[in-house]
């Protein structure tokens, strides 16, 4: 049962990878969702679907408020499950340059709302969501760098979660920490990490250390 009503306590429900569903109250808040089979520009080849994706799909899902996108690779933003999604979407919260794909994709300009870091916006339930820094990159396909990346802080009044995004170890932490610290829930991705991309995926033992970053 994804539908929760009344209280302000977050309650999150992890999807596999990158996606999860934040609900607080009756508000709904879709991170980086992928339900399709292969994170890549065709279904017939490219990565798998991770585990965990293929247990829900779009029609299982309750209304959403909000989807919150940290940048446009293929694993955080894919077109089957946008589009699908399109219609029963209200708003959606991304990097710089990601709104293009999404007015490609037929999703109006007015329900898009771009963010620089550092940038905030309050969102229609009066939350305030801000972008922060993350250390990674961009692209789709052949080009890349064309569009921001970004963590992102989601106040709620009550609560303060930070959505971490794909991000290698950097100073940024503590000066996201400083800024909108101390948090109630930090999610943080440690799942796909090597020696040779360390600058852009954490290893497991600084992730360790970021998770305690609150000042």
């Amino acid at each position: 049962d994804t539908t929760v009503a009344g209280g302000d306590k977050p309650v999150i429900t992890w999807f596999g990878h990158s996606s999860y569903l934040i609900q607080i109250g009756t508000y709904n808040i879709l991170v980086d969702p992928v339900f399709s089979k292969r994170a890549s520009f065709a279904q017939w080849m490219g990565p798998s679907a991770y585990p965990g994706t293929e247990v829900f799909n779009v029609a299982s899902l309750p209304h959403i408020d909000a989807i919150v996108i940290s940048h446009d690779h293929y694993d955080h933003l894919d077109y089957n499950t946008i589009t699908q999604l399109k219609d029963k979407v209200d708003a959606f919260y991304v990097p710089l340059g990601v709104g293009a794909h999404l007015e490609y994709w037929g999703i109006p300009v007015r329900h898009i709302t771009e963010l620089d870091w550092w940038q905030e916006t309050t969102m229609t339930n009066g939350m305030n969501l801000a972008a922060t820094p993350a250390r990674h990159f961009s692209g789709r396909g052949l080009v890349r760098n064309k569009t921001l990346w970004a963590s992102f802080v989601l106040q709620t009044g009550a609560h303060r979660i930070y959505i971490g995004g794909d991000s290698g170890y950097g100073p940024h932490f503590k000066e996201i920490g400083e800024r909108y610290g101390p948090f109630d829930l930090t999610m943080m991705e440690c799942g796909q990490y090597g020696e040779r991309w360390a600058a852009i995926h954490m290893l497991p033992e600084p992730w360790v250390t970021v998770t305690h970053f609150n000042p």
